[in-house]
């Protein structure tokens, strides 16, 4: 007797089989159906939980095909062994993707005003700008911005983010921003003199940042106030070295620069 496959699909109709990937904490994919993106922080029997940049969390079944992997369709497996529950996580306190090589950069940039404000961006966001291919470029003074924004010719695929020290309304400072601002350019700015009050007193430990008199040079003043040698760039790099994630920062810095990360990676591709 001739025997017989019960499978009688055509062989041009069945799907290509897909690799199999264990479903290690860290590793980034997409669920195809809902377009979510994270990076996996628990593998149950039957589902993964995945975590996106933001923090938000999303359950999905453990299903044959049912995630995008660079791209590529995969099945994700359970992973065998005793993986760490949670992947490791940025300074930013994204989560690290283990292995990442930076991004060829993209069109757009992002422009910090003063020394120490991009130090500070580079030392708590710097793994994720490399991940999204954002180049931080420093920025002198606020009178250059218009001369700026005019040669970077902002557009859909080169948006321009800018971030500045003590924007206040009325100012010349916010006159000026607002004169450059556009769909594809944005500036904003956290409310301290410097950035050095938006490291939280606590990190530096000190009770708070001392208040100083109007008409004198404010970092001298702080050096003075809190007993300080008179060495500005010592100073900060003493500063520096107290912040270790975006927990050692204030909360109104931290979401400006979120918002331009965000607001730069939106337009075109790397």
């Amino acid at each position: 007797m001739r025997q017989y496959s019960p499978d009688l699909t055509p062989p041009w109709k069945k799907p290509k089989p897909v690799p199999e990937v264990p479903a290690d904490p860290g590793l980034v994919v997409e669920e195809p159906g809902t377009g979510f993106c994270g990076a996996v922080i628990r593998c149950e029997a039957g589902t993964v939980t995945l975590e996106d940049r933001f923090g938000k969390h999303r359950v999905f079944p453990l299903e044959p095909r049912g995630f995008l992997l660079e791209g590529r369709v995969v099945t994700l497996v359970r992973p065998s062994g005793n993986a760490p529950v949670r992947p490791t996580r940025t300074a930013s306190g994204s989560v690290a993707v283990p292995g990442a090589r930076a991004r060829v950069a993209r069109a757009g940039r992002i422009y910090v005003e003063g020394r120490h404000d991009a130090e500070l961006v580079e030392k708590v966001w710097g793994d994720d700008l490399r991940v999204e291919g954002v180049v931080v470029e420093y920025l002198e003074g606020v009178d250059d911005l218009p001369r700026i924004v005019a040669d970077f010719a902002p557009g859909p695929d080169a948006r321009l983010g800018i971030l500045v020290d003590h924007l206040v309304p009325g100012t010349k400072e916010s006159r000026i921003a607002e004169s450059v601002t556009s769909e594809y350019a944005l500036v904003v700015g956290h409310p301290y003199i410097d950035v050095w009050e938006a490291v939280k007193p606590a990190s530096v430990r000190i009770p708070s940042w001392p208040r100083v008199p109007h008409g004198q040079d404010w970092k001298k003043g702080v050096c003075r106030a809190l007993g300080w040698p008179e060495n500005t760039g010592a100073a900060w790099q003493h500063i520096l070295s107290r912040v270790h994630s975006y927990k050692d920062l204030e909360p109104e810095l931290l979401g400006r620069v979120e918002e331009l990360i965000d607001f730069v990676t939106a337009g075109g591709t790397a």
